[in-house]
């Protein structure tokens, strides 16, 4: 940070000026792509890359701003494109500011936050034009775009190194998957095959509403809810969603409560080791199993009829060894890659918002008398 300090003692010493957005950039509608030729040229949705096309909308480094739907999802761009409607892209004027330094000055207002509509959070451009952007020493246009570029490497340097720690925990994911449908991948034969209700019982969760707080987990479909006073089951389990997120399956080997969105196991131990139980359950497409016209839902009836391998229990205890540490190294929030994006992550933001700490023109003035 001292670098950009210094560059701004030596070069700016009126501080930096607060500009309208709607002065340093056009904001642009984006247009229908239906009609558009498959092609090489990315389109862009709020949501990210739809499709590829044949055409472009604009060709120079752009910031892309959802108009509609996820508000706060910033695009940088800087390769030929084209945008649908439901996404602004921006006309810099790179005299003023460099596109990487107003992206991620953007990445910082809280866009996300800024919902103009009472249905589905929308943005306008009313409001965007608005905006105050920090351009350091405007009235010397070298030495601005200098300091800027020095913030725009110092950022990059972090965001360069998270996404070598994506693409490893990504690699990490695809090779514990291989490895996980090998191990249990079973030769005609191999071992013996039996339905899901020989080996557990599938039980059904009820309402927590009426229990006290306490330090035991309530497991809905999607994760754990509140903590309560009181448990349902104590022994280890696979628990498996009854409706909503049915692919969304946990292991759980302390006492818990669980609601009515979501199935425990009592698992015959003599028969099945509860983690190679989970482990399968894995590499099941249980979204096939759906028997919900709407919302996504399984029965007991059809998860009974199930076909699980039963290889012999040291077999199985081997198998959930391996597994366990591949798990550990890409799942695990407390240990191997994705802690350390995340505090990688966290990192990043700390020292993004405090290059970006530059004092408002009013505080300037105030500090100066």
């Amino acid at each position: 940070m001292s670098r950009i300090d210094d560059l701004i003692a030596e070069h700016c010493p009126d501080g930096v000026a607060f500009k309208r957005l709607g002065d340093i950039v056009r904001i642009k509608n984006g247009k229908d792509h239906k009609s558009l030729g498959d092609g090489e040229f990315p389109v862009y949705g709020s949501g990210g890359i739809m499709r590829y096309a044949d055409t472009y909308a604009y060709n120079k480094p752009s910031v892309l701003i959802p108009r509609k739907g996820s508000l706060g999802n910033l695009f940088f761009v800087d390769v030929p494109f084209w945008t649908v409607d439901t996404i602004f892209y921006t006309e810099i004027d790179e005299s003023q500011v460099r596109p990487k330094y107003l992206y991620y000055f953007l990445t910082t207002v809280g866009l996300g936050e800024m919902n103009q509509a009472g249905g589905v959070p929308s943005q306008t451009q009313s409001v965007l034009n608005e905006l105050k952007i920090p351009v350091p020493c405007p009235d010397k246009p070298e030495k601005s775009l200098e300091i800027q570029a020095e913030i725009v490497r110092i950022l990059d340097s972090f965001t360069e190194l998270t996404a070598e720690l994506t693409a490893e925990l990504t690699a990490r994911k695809k090779q514990y998957n291989y490895y996980r449908d090998k191990l249990l991948s079973f030769e005609e034969g191999e071992v013996e095959w039996k339905a899901l209700g020989e080996v557990a019982n599938i039980k059904n969760g009820k309402d927590w509403k009426k229990l006290g707080e306490g330090d035991i987990p309530v497991y809905g479909s999607g994760g754990i809810m509140a903590y309560v006073d009181s448990f349902a089951y104590d022994k280890p389990t696979v628990l498996i969603p009854r409706k909503g997120s049915i692919t969304n399956i946990f292991y759980v080997d302390e006492p818990f409560w669980n609601v009515d969105t979501i199935y425990y196991t009592e698992i015959d131990f003599a028969q099945i080791n509860p983690k190679f139980f989970f482990h399968y359950l894995k590499t099941l497409d249980l979204m096939r199993l759906d028997t919900g016209s709407g919302r996504p839902s399984l029965t007991q009836a059809i998860l009974n009829t199930i076909l699980i391998p039963i290889p012999v229990l040291e077999e199985q205890a081997r198998i959930v060894a391996i597994l366990d540490k591949f798990d550990a190294l890409t799942n695990s929030i407390a240990e191997g890659l994705p802690r350390e994006i995340e505090l990688r992550q966290k990192q990043y933001e700390y020292y993004r918002d405090l290059l970006f700490s530059f004092p408002k023109p009013e505080a300037a003035l105030a500090a100066s008398a």
